[in-house]
């Protein structure tokens, strides 16, 4: 077999259908967010704002935290010297985990180096500790989620999106005493939909289920503390297993569970993915420690995201621009397809110096090709002005039909 010639076909493949990726190197500048550099391959630089970040809260320039890092830093050094079973395991490790089982009102937490990770390894490792489980996984369920129950080898349900009666029809289908685990998300990132919490712990009830919700877009964003989506609807305590990250509104990096005791040293006990993975390097655990912190203090953050969305939804809508609005912090602009996507993210980046990625297959279906914006309480007035005027230039440059896919 020609193997560079596989490679190139299977290069070419996503170049002919206009789905490519590309990186660009930009350098944050702590004190400027959203502002940054494009370090271009030629050399050169260009000023640009970034609207695609995950960092949504500004935390990652944030003095508490970056106070928080450098100390520990300068006690400890860099790497934490093993996996969490082999000298890993530190202070910092423990106080974050005690922020984190407090912010969601549980027993305990378990880091990971990534939401991904704890995602993958808490759902692959279920059907050792229950024999027979039953995983019932929502159709838009993140990456991570799909990844951790196909590989753990047990039986997995797939039920339509948000569809709690056909959720009903696939539980009533299955033995009733087979242990079952029901996991979804709270809010789809793509879309910005919020998940049926309560209907779901519902069904868990009546079904003797367990539940697990994915976080990771609403903690540090909602709720009076920061804890999400279900403490802002007060459901916390109905939900098993919480997944969150420290890698987006907490401006960090690192993923978690928090659960029951037992259930987190199970996990613990049993995942590969936690077992035999080096742990964060203490300055990071210490500096998440202090974001969860901070932001349980301060729900002003969450009130300025909250209305820089609002803001940025009502003059795209305003434009007749095809914006989905499930009313979450999420700003998808629908363009429906690829090689039209990626124009529109070129011309924002070199002619108007905005970032924004193109979001394309697979993780948005073939059609549904989109500009995803990330509005923040750091990105002001000037910059919000500067994005709607290139949306209405481009868009009419572009020949695009304003309003057709609007949800």
């Amino acid at each position: 077999m020609d193997y560079t010639a596989q490679l190139d076909a299977s290069l070419q493949r996503l170049h002919d259908e206009g789905r490519y990726r590309t990186f660009i190197d930009i350098e944050r500048e702590n004190g400027q967010f959203p502002n940054a550099t494009w370090r271009k391959a030629d050399g050169s630089e260009q000023a640009i704002t970034v609207w695609c970040g995950n960092d949504y809260l500004g935390m990652g320039q944030n003095p508490v935290v970056l106070e928080a890092m450098h100390e520990a830093l300068e006690a400890t050094g860099a790497g934490s010297g093993g996996t969490r079973n082999i000298s890993g395991t530190t202070v910092y490790h423990k106080r974050l985990e005690a922020e984190l089982a407090d912010l969601h009102g549980k027993e305990s937490a378990l880091l990971f180096t990534s939401a991904y990770i704890a995602n993958d390894a808490t759902l692959s490792t279920l059907p050792k500790l229950f024999p027979g489980l039953i995983i019932y996984s929502d159709a838009l369920n993140h990456a991570s989620m799909i990844e951790g129950v196909r590989r753990n080898g047990g039986a997995k349900r797939i039920f339509r999106h948000n569809d709690v009666a056909h959720l009903r029809e696939l539980l009533e289908a299955d033995d009733p005493d087979a242990p079952k685990l029901i996991a979804f998300e709270s809010i789809y990132s793509m879309d910005g939909d919020f998940g049926p919490i309560e209907a779901l712990c519902d069904l868990a009830d009546e079904f003797g289920a367990l539940t697990y919700i994915d976080e990771v877009h609403a903690v540090g964003m909602y709720g009076p503390r920061g804890a999400g989506v279900a403490e802002r609807d007060r459901l916390m305590h109905r939900l098993d297993i919480i997944n969150g990250t420290l890698a987006k509104a907490y401006g960090v990096m690192g993923g978690y569970i928090a659960a029951s005791g037992k259930m987190c040293d199970a996990i613990r006990s049993y995942a590969p993915g936690f077992i035999f993975t080096t742990s964060l390097p203490p300055a990071v655990a210490a500096g998440a420690a202090a974001s969860v912190a901070y932001l349980k203090l301060h729900p002003e953050l969450r009130e300025q995201h909250q209305t820089q969305a609002k803001i940025l939804k009502t003059r795209l809508k305003g434009m007749g621009l095809p914006i989905i609005d499930h009313g979450s912090h999420i700003v998808p602009v629908m363009v429906g397809n690829p090689v039209h996507t990626k124009t529109l993210s070129d011309m924002l980046l070199e002619d108007f110096g905005i970032y924004v990625q193109p979001i394309n297959f697979p993780t948005v279906p073939r059609g549904t090709e989109r500009l995803r914006f990330t509005p923040s309480p750091v990105h002001g007035p000037s910059e919000m002005d500067k994005l709607v005027k290139a949306m209405d230039n481009l868009w009419s440059q572009c020949a695009l039909n304003r309003a057709e896919l609007t949800a």
